[in-house]
């Protein structure tokens, strides 16, 4: 009994020596869990701030509301997407301006032979002078100036060289007129179209109805310009030929004689009208007798 008593006694000490040293140990170990746990706390916490940047980032490179342009803006600028687009019904496609005959007498050949045939017609040829006659058709319009509006409709049609011209420009012109009354009216239209008394060159009819709407000049002239260089730029495509790269790398080239010629044509009187392209204008008047052609001018 006595051994058994002690041997016993031995394993309840042992037993209890053994839950101290176990209760010691997990205190020691428990701060190291804590701060393991703080960290492990932290590290996590750092994640949403992640995710956040991630999220700002994405929302600066979404592309901006159409609700940040003013509605009138908005307005003026699918109107003139609309109108000068080569979808828009007025024809321009059939038309080179001479430069099927530039072409075939060999003074357009490359990119660099025509950039340097359509900044001249811009600059100094019917380039400058449409532009001309499209901001003072503007003015006269806004101001409801009939008769002046009528003098320049006059002037803008004595103005074009050549009988081809005539047909692209009045054709185009009316062809404008039309489809703006059928599907984009507008009050005092008609009336300032009748004041004219005459059929309307393609500037001018542009003038006129971008005026009736209210849609500004300046955008409305750089439009134009666009419109008008890449239609020359799309039959040049045709008959060089050149590639769509290439027909591009033309227009990027005329980007600042555009400007330029806008420029210049917001600050023009009637009395700077002129042009100094002789070699388009004999280009225009021999395409009337060329044996093959692709174009109406």
């Amino acid at each position: 009994m006595r051994m058994v008593t002690m041997i016993t006694g031995i394993t309840i000490t042992t037993i209890i020596t053994m839950i101290m040293v176990t209760i010691t140990t997990t205190t020691m170990i428990m701060p190291r869990m804590t701060m393991a746990t703080t960290i492990t706390t932290t590290s996590i916490a750092t994640t949403p701030t992640t995710t956040t940047a991630t999220s700002m980032l994405m929302t600066t490179n979404e592309p901006v509301s159409a609700g940040d342009l003013a509605e009138r803006e908005a307005a003026a600028l699918y109107r003139l997407m609309t109108w000068l687009s080569p979808a828009f019904p007025v024809g321009g496609f059939s038309y080179s301006s001479g430069i099927e005959w530039a072409v075939e007498a060999g003074d357009i050949t490359d990119t660099a032979t025509l950039a340097d045939w359509l900044d001249a017609m811009l600059g100094d040829g019917s380039g400058f002078c449409d532009a001309t006659f499209l901001v003072h058709a503007y003015r006269a319009t806004e101001l409801g100036e009939d008769t002046t509006l009528r003098d320049i409709a006059e002037l803008a049609a004595a103005f074009v060289p050549s009988r081809e011209r005539q047909l692209e420009t009045t054709s185009q012109g009316r062809a404008f007129i039309e489809i703006s009354r059928a599907a984009w009216d507008a009050d005092g239209l008609d009336a300032m179209v009748a004041a004219c008394r005459t059929a309307l060159v393609y500037p001018v009819a542009i003038g006129v109805v971008a005026a009736v709407h209210g849609v500004p000049l300046a955008p409305t002239l750089h439009a134009f310009l666009h419109a008008l260089v890449s239609n020359w730029i799309s039959a040049a495509s045709r008959l060089i030929p050149l590639g769509q790269t290439d027909s591009q790398r033309v227009l990027v080239k005329l980007e600042a004689a555009v400007a330029a010629t806008a420029n210049r044509a917001l600050n023009a009187t009637l009395d700077d009208l002129g042009s100094a392209t002789f070699r388009a204008d004999l280009a225009s008047l021999r395409h009337e007798t060329q044996y093959t052609r692709l174009f109406r001018s």
